[in-house]
C-alpha cells in the first residue's frame, strides 16, 4: 500500500506490526502537490528519508509526474520532488513506485538521466500504451497493470501486457479506484486483484493459475519482504 502524503505515514507504518500481510511504502504523491506549500517540501522529505532509516516500508513512493497536477504544481517542482525520491531509493536500497499521468515524454527524459536504484523501478497502473513499453523495459522498469487489462474495450493496455517481458511484469488493483470488470464504476477492492490477474492471464493465452505464479514471484523478487 503506497503512500499518497506526509499525513498518512505514521498510520500506514502501523498497519505492518498489526498484519503482516500487510506491506507499505512511503512518499508524495504529485497529485497531492499542489495541496501542499512548496516550502513544505525539504522538511518533509528529510523526515521521509528517517521513516525510511528506520525500516518498515518496502518501497519508496507513489511518486512521479502529473500532467493535469501541473497548474497547481508546476513540472519543475514535481521533477524536484521525483528527484529526491529516487535519491532516498537509492540510498535506503528500495525499489521506487512511479506515477505518470500524461506526462510520459517528461518521465522518458527523466529516466535517461537519473540513476536509478539498484532495487528498481515500478511504472504503477502503467498508462503508456505498447509504444513506451520498449523504452522503459530498456531502462530498467517493472510494468504493473491495473484494472483496465479487464475492461471491455481494452485494445492498448492488453497489447502493451504482450510485450512487456513476463519478468518485469506485474499487476494491482489501484483500488479504490480503476475497478476491474465486472465491478468498474465501483469501490475496487484489494481481493478484485484475481480479476486483473485472469485478464492478464486471457491476454497471455495461459491460465490463470499460471500467471497468477508468475506474477506472485515476479512481486517476490522486486520486493524481499513478501518473501517472507
Amino acid at each position: 500500500m503506497p503512500a499518497i502524503g506526509p499525513g498518512a505515514w505514521d498510520a500506514l507504518l502501523g498497519l505492518p506490526r498489526s498484519d503482516r500481510r500487510l506491506q507499505v511504502a512511503l512518499g508524495i504523491h504529485p497529485q497531492l502537490l499542489p495541496e501542499l506549500p512548496e516550502e513544505d517540501d525539504a522538511p518533509a522529505l528529510e523526515r521521509l528519508d528517517s521513516l525510511l532509516g528506520a525500516g518498515g516500508a518496502v518501497a519508496v513512493g507513489e511518486c512521479g509526474l502529473d500532467g493535469p497536477s501541473a497548474p497547481g504544481a508546476p513540472m519543475e517542482r514535481q521533477l524536484r520532488v521525483l528527484d529526491a525520491h529516487a535519491r532516498l531509493a537509492r540510498k535506503h536500497g528500495l525499489p521506487l513506485l512511479v506515477h505518470c499521468q500524461k506526462a510520459h515524454a517528461a518521465l522518458e527524459e527523466w529516466l535517461a538521466r537519473t540513476q536509478l536504484p539498484d532495487a528498481g523501478v515500478v511504472l504503477h497502473s502503467y498508462s503508456g500504451g505498447p509504444g513506451r513499453v520498449a523504452a522503459y523495459v530498456g531502462r530498467g522498469c517493472h510494468l504493473s497493470f491495473a484494472g483496465p487489462v479487464s475492461w471491455p474495450e481494452a485494445r492498448k493496455p492488453l497489447e502493451a501486457v504482450r510485450l512487456t517481458p513476463r519478468e518485469r511484469l506485474l499487476v494491482e488493483t489501484d483500488a479504490p479506484d480503476q475497478a476491474p470488470a465486472p465491478h468498474r464504476g465501483g469501490r475496487n477492492e484489494p481481493a478484485f486483484l484475481v480479476r486483473i490477474v485472469e485478464a492478464t492471464a486471457a491476454a497471455l493465452g495461459e491460465s490463470a493459475e499460471a500467471i497468477g505464479m508468475l506474477l506472485g514471484e515476479n512481486a517476490r523478487q522486486l520486493f524481499p519482504a513478501f518473501r517472507r
